[in-house]
C-alpha cells in the first residue's frame, strides 16, 4: 500500500499552470515536484532535471518502447511524458508530489492511481485573457500561439474529468483554492 499522494494540476496553455505550480512549490518546499520528459529544445533559463528532463528523440522511444512512461502525449510538434519510477518512488516515500501535465496525461495518471490523486483544472477567467496571456509570455511564435489557440477547445472539454477545477482570474486567489482543496482532501 502507498503512503504519497500525486496532486495532478493540468489545464490550457497559457492559463497559468506552471506559474501555479511554482508558486505552490516556493510555500511548500516540503513538496516534491515531478519533472516530466520531453523533446522539446531547452528554453532560456531552464535547467536539465529541474524544469524537464530533456531527451532526444531516440531516448524517448526507448523509454516509450520500454514502457516506463506511466502518460506521455505529443504537444505542439514535441513530446512529454510522466516517468513511472518518479510516481512509483513519491508514492512508495509517503510524498506529496506536484505534476503539471497536459489535461490528457492528467486524466491518464488519474486513472491509474485513482486513490492516490487529486486531480485539479485550472481554467482561465476568459478566451481574451488566455490569448493575452499565450502572446505576453514572448515564448513562442505566431504559429505556435495559433496551435496553442486551436487546441483550446479539446483541452476544455477535459474538465469535467477532473475532481476540482479553479480559475485563475488572480494568481493569489488560485493557489489559495488550490491549499484549500489540498487541506479538505487530506
Amino acid at each position: 500500500m502507498t503512503s504519497g499522494r500525486l496532486i495532478v494540476i493540468s489545464a490550457p496553455s497559457g492559463t497559468g499552470k506552471t506559474t501555479i505550480c511554482q508558486q505552490l512549490r516556493e510555500r511548500h518546499p516540503g513538496w516534491h515536484f515531478s519533472v516530466s520528459a520531453t523533446t522539446r529544445p531547452m528554453r532560456n533559463g531552464e535547467t536539465d532535471g529541474v524544469d524537464y528532463r530533456f531527451l532526444t528523440d531516440t531516448e524517448f522511444d526507448e523509454k516509450l518502447s520500454a514502457g516506463e512512461f506511466v502518460e506521455w502525449e505529443r504537444v505542439h510538434d514535441h513530446r512529454y511524458g510522466t516517468l513511472v519510477t518518479v510516481l512509483e518512488k513519491a508514492l512508495d516515500g509517503g510524498e506529496l508530489l506536484l505534476l503539471d501535465v497536459d489535461v490528457k496525461g492528467g486524466v491518464r495518471i488519474k486513472n491509474r492511481y485513482p486513490s492516490e490523486t487529486v486531480s485539479i483544472f485550472i481554467e482561465p477567467p476568459d478566451e481574451e485573457t488566455l490569448i493575452e496571456r499565450l502572446k505576453g509570455r514572448g515564448t513562442d511564435g505566431s504559429a505556435v500561439i495559433r496551435r496553442r489557440l486551436e487546441r483550446i477547445p479539446e483541452e476544455m472539454g477535459y474538465r469535467d474529468r477532473y475532481d476540482h477545477v479553479v480559475v485563475n482570474d488572480k494568481l493569489e486567489v488560485a493557489i489559495a483554492d488550490i491549499e484549500n482543496i489540498l487541506k479538505e482532501t487530506a
